[in-house]
């Protein structure tokens, strides 16, 4: 972890802080810090700076926390992503998260197995943890907005207006498209579909609400790389 990110059920009084048992080892074993020495560190929603080891007794360490600055700004980009594979979805959490993005809905789609829907790694405290990793690799506090919409047509039908807001939407297919604009400025929605990409009726109805079709290259890409590579080309990083 590049940054000790604190939850408010830490805090003890003033600035002290309880680490917890992953933290603790963290601290010990990788970082190999001893008693006044400091780390970066962030709450949960909240400012960063450093925290500095007040004690280490019987296992459990107290730390100072003082914060310094804001966290990095968010992406100015929602994610619209048709639920992936179990095993990928973990590691795509990760990576929306570092890369600051901060609204993100899990959609159904025609061609996503409906086992996935039945998977554990849906709980929310399984979701949630992967979505710490990210910040913590990012050194960001602000966790993102993560929901899920497990029927395709009444999310798009009744919601995603709302949801999604003022900006351009675009949505990544493979086909006879424009090319995928780069570095846009303003806010921007991104639909990125399953590894066997969005059906027609799907296409269709998202382009009823706002959406335009781009194509990312003549190559077709699974979803673990199309993220970042999307989201690299498309925004200009904070």
């Amino acid at each position: 972890m590049n940054l000790l990110l604190l939850h408010p059920e830490q805090h003890l009084q003033g600035p002290l802080w309880r680490l917890d048992a992953r933290q603790g080892e963290h601290v010990r074993q990788v970082l190999q810090l001893a008693e006044g020495d400091q780390c970066r560190a962030g709450v949960l929603d909240g400012g960063i700076g450093f925290a500095r080891l007040e004690s280490i007794k019987n296992n459990e360490i107290t730390v100072f926390f003082k914060a310094i600055s804001s966290p990095p700004p968010p992406l100015d980009l929602n994610l619209l992503l048709a639920l992936p594979r179990p095993k990928m979805l973990k590691r795509l959490l990760v990576d929306a998260a570092s890369l600051g993005i901060k609204r993100i809905v899990l959609i159904n789609s025609w061609k996503v197995d409906k086992s996935y829907w039945r998977t554990p790694n849906l709980k929310a405290g399984l979701l949630r943890e992967k979505l710490l990793l990210g910040l913590e690799q990012a050194m960001d506090t602000r966790l993102p907005e993560l929901r899920l919409a497990p029927r395709f047509r009444p999310f798009v039908e009744d919601e995603l207006d709302a949801w999604a807001g003022p900006g351009e939407r675009l949505l990544a297919h493979p086909g006879d498209h424009a090319d995928l604009p780069h570095q846009q400025d303003g806010p921007l929605t991104l639909a990125i579909g399953p590894e066997g990409g969005w059906t027609p009726f799907e296409v269709e109805l998202l382009e009823t609400h706002g959406f335009r079709c781009h194509r990312f290259g003549s190559r077709i890409l699974r979803v673990e790389t199309a993220l970042p590579a999307l989201v690299g080309s498309l925004m200009r990083l904070p």
